[in-house]
């Protein structure tokens, strides 16, 4: 296991401001479309439900950005996983403890399934999802720019890899919609 630093940051925001200012699903869907995940994981879009339909029934977003910064620079693109995985572990099980506690809808499937082997989500046998408690789409699914989000809302530039090699940090972006008037649980 490679060793890193992960802090997490917060920003609370109305959901129909954050819904306003930085869903754009025309864009992004295409974006989804050119995944291969696409139809065949059951995070990922086309969803059997209205997306904004969904998202409108919600006052409230806490959004949290998780900032992973490897103690060794220049690690293979290929070692990402090692990090982002405990961290996803991490904070889908704490989205789920606000769940439980307020209501609401996490937002934290950040790319593929943590629940299935590689390749073998029942979404393209057109079966059940084996784990509709656990898998949450992501921000992105359902149509947010990640990239304007860490920028104008929490002052982290989006990074990538270059030349096979992680970026100096990365980020991941996730969230919790609800109705709740205070959420308690992240930070406090």
């Amino acid at each position: 296991m490679t060793d890193y630093l992960a802090e997490d940051f917060t920003f609370p925001i109305a959901a129909a401001d954050y819904v306003a200012r930085f869903r754009d699903a025309g864009r992004f869907i295409d974006c989804c479309r050119a995944c291969p995940n696409y139809g065949r994981s059951w995070g990922c879009p086309p969803f059997g439900y209205d997306v904004a339909e969904l998202l409108g029934g919600y006052r409230s977003l806490l959004l949290i950005a998780t900032k992973i910064t490897p103690q060794r620079p220049g690690l293979p693109l290929s070692a990402s996983q090692e990090l982002i995985r405990p961290e996803r572990i991490r904070l889908e099980k704490r989205l789920r403890e606000l769940e439980r506690r307020y209501g609401g809808r996490a937002c934290a499937y950040i790319g593929e399934c943590l629940y299935c082997p590689a390749g073998e989500c029942t979404r393209s046998a057109g079966l059940a999802c084996r784990h509709p408690e656990l898998v949450r789409p992501s921000l992105e699914a359902y149509g947010f720019d990640i990239g304007r989000t860490l920028d104008e809302l929490f002052g982290i530039e989006l990074r990538w890899g270059r030349d096979g090699r992680m970026p100096d940090y990365l980020t991941l972006v996730c969230g919790f919609f609800h109705n709740a008037p205070y959420v308690l649980g992240w930070g406090d």
